[in-house]
C-alpha cells in the first residue's frame, strides 16, 4: 500500500513561538501524567513535559522527536503491521490512501493558545521547519525499522530512532527529540494505517496528526508565582531583589511575589512601629519597639529571598529587569523615614529642651511678679534667684528663645524691683535703688546692658526724701542715717545742698522755743532740741555748724529755764539735778550764780517745803546785812544752806575736841551746853544777811557717830541792828 510522505511545507513561515510564556489553558491538569498519551481523534492539543535532564523548555524546531521515532507504547521488538489502523480511529477519521493532499491552510488558533500548522505536501523532501533534522542516520518517513508511526511508548530498543516521545532506547540511539512526528500521531499501533507510515491527515482534530507543536509548559516544575518549591531555575539576583523590596518596610516582596498573608504582616508591623513612633518626641521609639520592628524586617527579607530565589513573577521581561533597581531605590524609604524621624526626634528634643528653659523663665518670672511691691529686704533672696535665672538662661543659652526674652524680662525686672521709688515710697525705694545702681558688679554687662544707669539721681533724691520724711516724723536718727549716705554717695548731689537748707532751718526752728522762752515744756522741748542738735552735729558732709551754734544757745536757755519750772512744780529733787549741771555744763554762764542759788534752795525745800514757796532771787537785795556766826561744835565737818532774802551755803570743818551731846555726856555734865567752851575752840564761819526770814539746813557727813548725810532743818528772822550767832552739834542717845 502506497504512503505519501508527510513533508509538505506551509506556504507562510510559522509563528514565532514564545516558549517561557505560557498561553491560557497551557496548564496541563494536575492529576494527568506527564506522559500521558493523547487519545486519538480527540481533537485537544496535549503539552508534552520533558523529564528532568530531557530537552530544555525553549527547545527550537531542531530538538523535535523526527517523524520515525518509536512510539512510546510501542513493544519493544515487534513491528506493527502496516495496515493497522489507528488504535481510536473510527470510520470517520479515516481518508483513501489515494487521496490528494490538502492544500496548506493557515495557521489556526487552538484553545491553548498554539497554532495549528499545515501537514506536509505529499512528495516533498526534506523535514519541516519544526522537525528536527535526523538523528544517528534516523530518516522520516521509513517505516522498515521503525515501530508504527503514531504510537506512544518507551523508544525501541534495536538501535533506531522512534517516530514518537520518550526517552532514548538503551542502545545509545537517540531519538528524534520534541516536536511533531512525521507521521502524526492519529494512527493507532502497528503499521499499514490508512494513511501511511508518517503521515496524519491535516484536517484531523487537536495537535496529533495536525502538524502542530506542543504548547511550552508554563513554569518549571514546582514554580509559579509564590512558589516555594526547589525545582525551578534558581535566580539569585530575583531572590535578592524580593528581599530588598521586604526591606523598604512596605512588604513589595511579598507583593510583587503575591504572598498577600506576608505583606499584610509587614504593613502591620509598619503601621505598628508608625503608631508607637508619631508624633515623634524627645524620648524616641522604645529599643525593644526597634529591635523587634528590625526582626520583623530581616525575618521577610529572608524569607522573600527564600522565595523569590526559583519564583516565576507575573511581570514581563523588562518590568522583571527593573525590579533590582527598583528595589535598591527603595530602601531609601526606611533610610530617608530614619532620617526624617531622627530630624523629627531631634527637633523634639530640641522643642522640650526649649520649653524646658522656657520653664525655668516663667519660674523666674513668677518670683518677680509675686514680690512686686513688698519690701526690699524681704523680697531680696527671690528677686536675686530669679535674677541669677535670667543671666544663666542668656550666657549658657544664648540662642534659646527663652534668652532671646531675658531683655524684656529685665526691663520687667527693673520695673518692679523701682516700683516703691514709682509709688513715691522713698525710704522703702532706698534699698531696692541701691539694689538696681549694684547690678553692674554682680551681673554680666552684655546681659545687663545700660539697664543700670540713670539710678544715681533716682537714689540720691530717695535718700534726701526719707530723710526729709523721718525728720517730720521726728526720727531724727533715721533721717540722720539717710542724710550720711546721701552726702557719702553723692557729694557733689544738689540734694546735699537741700539738705544742709532743710537740716539747719529744722534745728532752728525746733530750738527756737527755748531761744526766746516760749516753749511750754521747756524740759521736754530741750530734750527734743538736743537730740536733734546732736545728731545735726553727726552729719558728715554737710556745713551745720551755723545751726548747730544756734541750738546749743538754745539748749543752755532751756536747760535753766528747766530747772526753773521743775522747781516751781516742786519738783526740788529734779530741779537740784538740773540746776547743778548746768553749773557744771556752763561754768561761765551769768545765769550759773543764779542756778546755784536755786539748787540750794530746792535742796533745802525738800526738807522745808515753805523753802520753796519762792524762787531765789537772781539779784542780791541792798541795805545793811546783820551777821551772824556759825560755830561747829561736833566731831563732823557740816554744811549749812540757808535761803531767804539771800541764798547761799557754808561749810564748817569738824572740831577735833568736841563730843556729842545727850547720853553719857549729859549723865556725867548735866550742865553742859553746846558751844559753852572757849570760842576759839569751836571752828566758826560768818554770814552777813539782810533782814528778813530764812530757812537753814545743817547737814553732817562722815565720821564719829554721826551719820552720813544727817540733817537738820530750821528756821531763823534776821532783824536789822543785830548780831546772830548759830552753834551747830550733835546729840546721841550713848
Amino acid at each position: 500500500m502506497g504512503e505519501d510522505p508527510n513533508d509538505a511545507r506551509p506556504e507562510h513561515a510559522p509563528p514565532k513561538l514564545d516558549l517561557n510564556k505560557p498561553g491560557p489553558g497551557d496548564e496541563p491538569p494536575a492529576d494527568r501524567p506527564p506522559a500521558d498519551r493523547p487519545p486519538a481523534g480527540s481533537g485537544e492539543t496535549v503539552m508534552i513535559r520533558p523529564a528532568r535532564g530531557g530537552a530544555p523548555r525553549d527547545a527550537t524546531p531542531a530538538d523535535a522527536v523526527p517523524a520515525d521515532a518509536t512510539p512510546r507504547d510501542a513493544v519493544p521488538g515487534e513491528a506493527a503491521p502496516a495496515d493497522a489502523p489507528p488504535r481510536d480511529a473510527t470510520p470517520a477519521d479515516a481518508v483513501p490512501a489515494d487521496a490528494a493532499p490538502r492544500d496548506p491552510a493557515p495557521p489556526q488558533a487552538t484553545p491553548t493558545g498554539s497554532f495549528r500548522l499545515p501537514a506536509p505536501a505529499p512528495g516533498a523532501g526534506g523535514t519541516a521547519p519544526w522537525e528536527a533534522p535526523p538523528q544517528n542516520g534516523g530518516s522520516t518517513g521509513t517505516a522498515a525499522s521503525a515501530a508504527p508511526a503514531g504510537s506512544f511508548g518507551p523508544a525501541d530498543t534495536s538501535g533506531t530512532s522512534g517516530s514518537g516521545f520518550g526517552p532514548a532506547d538503551s542502545s545509545g540511539t537517540s531519538g528524534s527529540g520534541f516536536g511533531p512526528p512525521s507521521g502524526g500521531f492519529g494512527g493507532g499501533f502497528g503499521a499499514g494505517g490508512p494513511y501511511g507510515h508518517g503521515q496524519a491527515p491535516a484536517a484531523a482534530p487537536g495537535w496529533a496528526g495536525a502538524g502542530t507543536l506542543p504548547p511550552p509548559p508554563s513554569a518549571p516544575p514546582g514554580s509559579g508565582p509564590g512558589g516555594g518549591g526547589g525545582q525551578g531555575e534558581s535566580r539569585p539576583l530575583q531572590a535578592v531583589a524580593v528581599g530588598l523590596l521586604n526591606l523598604s518596610c512596605l512588604g513589595l516582596g511579598y507583593v510583587l511575589l503575591r504572598q498577600w498573608i506576608g505583606a499584610a504582616v509587614c504593613w502591620a508591623a509598619t503601621a505598628a512601629l508608625l503608631l508607637l513612633a508619631l508624633p515623634a518626641d524627645a524620648d524616641g521609639v522604645p529599643l525593644g519597639v526597634l529591635v523587634g520592628y528590625g526582626a520583623v524586617l530581616l525575618a521577610a527579607a529572608a524569607d522573600g529571598a527564600r522565595r523569590g530565589l526559583r519564583a516565576s513573577l507575573s511581570v514581563g521581561a523588562a518590568a522583571r529587569r527593573l525590579v533590582l533597581p527598583l528595589a535598591v531605590v527603595l530602601l531609601a524609604v526606611p533610610a530617608g523615614g530614619a532620617v526624617a524621624y531622627g530630624s523629627a526626634r531631634d527637633d523634639a528634643r530640641e522643642e522640650a529642651f526649649q520649653q524646658s528653659l522656657l520653664a525655668r523663665l516663667a519660674t523666674a518670672d513668677a518670683l518677680v511678679k509675686a514680690k512686686e511691691g513688698s519690701r526690699f529686704e524681704l523680697a531680696e533672696s527671690d528677686y536675686t534667684t530669679a535674677l541669677d535665672t535670667y543671666e544663666k538662661l542668656a550666657l549658657d543659652h544664648p540662642g534659646s528663645r527663652a534668652a532671646k526674652l531675658v531683655p524684656e524680662r529685665l526691663d520687667a525686672y527693673v520695673t518692679s524691683v523701682s516700683k516703691p521709688y514709682t509709688d513715691k515710697k522713698y525710704c522703702d525705694a532706698v534699698d531696692p535703688l541701691k539694689h538696681l545702681r549694684g547690678l553692674p558688679d554682680t551681673v554680666d554687662a552684655k546681659v545687663l546692658g545700660d539697664r543700670a544707669d540713670g539710678f544715681d539721681e533716682p537714689l540720691a533724691q530717695s535718700l534726701y526724701e526719707c530723710g526729709a520724711g523721718e525728720l517730720g516724723r521726728e526720727s531724727t536718727a533715721a533721717a540722720h542715717e539717710a542724710f550720711t549716705e546721701l552726702a557719702a554717695t553723692f557729694p557733689e548731689s544738689v540734694y546735699v545742698g537741700r539738705t544742709e537748707k532743710l537740716v539747719g532751718d529744722g534745728l532752728r526752728k525746733a530750738a527756737a522755743p527755748l531761744s526766746d522762752g516760749s516753749a511750754s515744756d521747756p524740759c521736754a522741748t530741750t530734750e527734743e532740741v538736743r537730740t536733734q542738735r546732736s545728731g545735726v552735729a553727726g552729719l558728715k558732709g554737710y556745713e551745720l555748724s551755723g545751726p548747730v551754734a544756734d541750738a546749743d544757745r538754745a539748749i543752755q536757755k532751756g536747760v535753766f529755764s528747766c530747772g526753773t519750772k521743775q522747781f516751781r512744780d516742786e519738783e526740788y529733787s529734779d530741779a537740784v539735778k538740773t540746776m547743778d549741771q548746768y553749773a557744771k555744763d556752763y561754768p561761765k554762764s551769768p545765769q550759773t550764780a543764779h542756778a546755784r542759788t536755786i539748787s540750794i534752795a530746792a535742796q533745802i525745800a525738800d526738807h522745808e517745803p515753805a523753802a520753796g514757796k519762792k524762787l531765789p532771787s537772781a539779784t542780791v537785795p541792798g541795805g545793811s546785812r546783820m551777821p551772824m556766826v556759825v560755830s561747829n561744835d561736833g566731831k563732823d565737818a557740816v554744811e549749812l544752806l540757808y535761803t531767804g532774802p539771800v541764798t547761799g551755803k557754808i561749810t564748817l570743818r569738824a572740831c577735833g575736841t568736841c563730843t556729842n551731846y545727850g547720853g553719857i555726856r549729859g549723865a556725867v555734865d548735866p550742865d553742859a551746853k553746846p558751844c559753852g567752851g572757849v570760842s576759839s575752840k569751836y571752828p566758826k564761819a560768818t554770814l552777813q544777811l539782810p533782814a528778813g526770814t530764812y530757812h537753814f539746813l545743817q547737814r553732817r557727813a562722815g565720821g564719829g557717830f554721826a551719820v552720813a548725810g544727817e540733817t537738820k532743818s530750821s528756821k531763823a528772822e534776821i532783824e536789822p541792828g543785830y548780831t546772830y550767832t548759830n552753834c551747830l552739834y550733835v546729840t546721841s542717845g550713848l
